[in-house]
């Protein structure tokens, strides 16, 4: 018997929400508002965390970190969401799609241990104040910076890695609005067991682990709260780490349920809203609850734009008086 030819898939199409065919003008509309202001958001955080020598501390270290990671992780998927709904369709040639997952992988690895890592700096600023200067010098914020996207970029590989080498002999398309691991899985015609169980134990590791750890900060910082004797000291704390942990809470809850479940498929409807919620909605929340509703941060950026519209007043009065 001569062995079957299979044609090697080179392209792949991604549907996005074609099912939703009265809903694409409107879908089109949602998602290009939250994405320019996820961009606006967090690129004024930059600015005014670069321009306010009062924000230099390791916690608006890490925000700035922050923002940049959200600006590249929402654009590995938005704007390919954007074009597929404008465009009824979109094709991604298979070197593209692996770039696109790797690039996904390693970003949305790198915001869970910095999400980890703010959450200590938390801890540290909470419940142990006295040795904060100490534990979390600038040298120890930049280490923890630096190993948190180190290890983003490792833990990246190995998904891409895995999912190019499978086969995939057709068809060709995708039922999501990006190159995710589960509908790729999918897709492929050979065997995915060895591959599923790997991203399944990464997923543990990176996910779940850095998880419990920001939750078990949150829980020292909670118990910490508790003791302080003035009420309103106490719900103003409560009030900012409550935001801070609903939105970890959404991140890490939509994207373990979505890699940490073994031979469990969801529809692929399911699959698609709750990919949302960490690829479009968490990243607008983050700049929203970690820097709109800081004081401190209001503060400066009041201050910068009074000093930038001064600054222009002064130009144009300038321009008048030489005229």
């Amino acid at each position: 018997m001569e062995p079957q030819n299979l044609s090697k898939v080179t392209e792949f199409q991604l549907l996005g929400f074609q099912n939703l065919l009265g809903w694409q003008a409107l879908l089109f509309a949602i998602f290009l508002c939250f994405y320019l202001l996820t961009i606006t958001g967090n690129m004024v955080i930059i600015i005014v965390v670069s321009e306010d020598p009062r924000l230099r501390s390791p916690m608006y270290t890490f925000l700035q970190h922050l923002s940049f990671l959200e600006i590249w992780y929402t654009s590995t998927t938005v704007p390919l969401l954007l074009a597929n709904l404008a465009s009824w369709g979109h094709t991604l040639s298979f070197p593209a799609c692996m770039a696109q997952l790797y690039f996904f992988v390693f970003f949305g690895a790198t915001e869970c241990f910095l999400l980890a890592a703010m959450a200590y700096d938390r801890y540290l600023a909470i419940c142990s104040p006295l040795h904060y200067s100490v534990l979390m010098s600038p040298d120890n914020c930049i280490a923890l910076v630096t190993v948190s996207w180190v290890t983003g970029v490792g833990t990246g590989f190995l998904p891409s890695l895995m999912i190019s080498k499978l086969d995939f002999c057709g068809p060709n398309r995708i039922n999501h609005f990006f190159c995710d691991l589960p509908p790729l899985m999918q897709l492929s015609c050979s065997s995915v067991y060895v591959t599923e169980m790997a991203i399944f134990v990464l997923s543990i590791a990176v996910l779940c682990i850095c998880f419990l750890l920001t939750l078990m900060s949150y829980v020292f910082i909670v118990s910490s709260i508790l003791r302080i004797p003035s009420t309103s000291g106490r719900m103003k704390t409560f009030s900012t780490c409550g935001s801070h942990l609903a939105v970890v809470t959404i991140y890490y809850g939509t994207m373990i349920s979505m890699y940490v479940r073994p031979n469990a498929h969801l529809s692929p409807e399911i699959n698609k809203v709750i990919s949302v919620f960490y690829t479009v909605v968490t990243p607008l929340l983050n700049p929203v609850i970690y820097s709109l509703r800081n004081k401190d941060f209001k503060e400066a950026v009041r201050k910068i734009t009074r000093m930038k519209c001064g600054i222009y007043r002064a130009k144009v009065t300038g321009r008048v008086l030489t005229q």
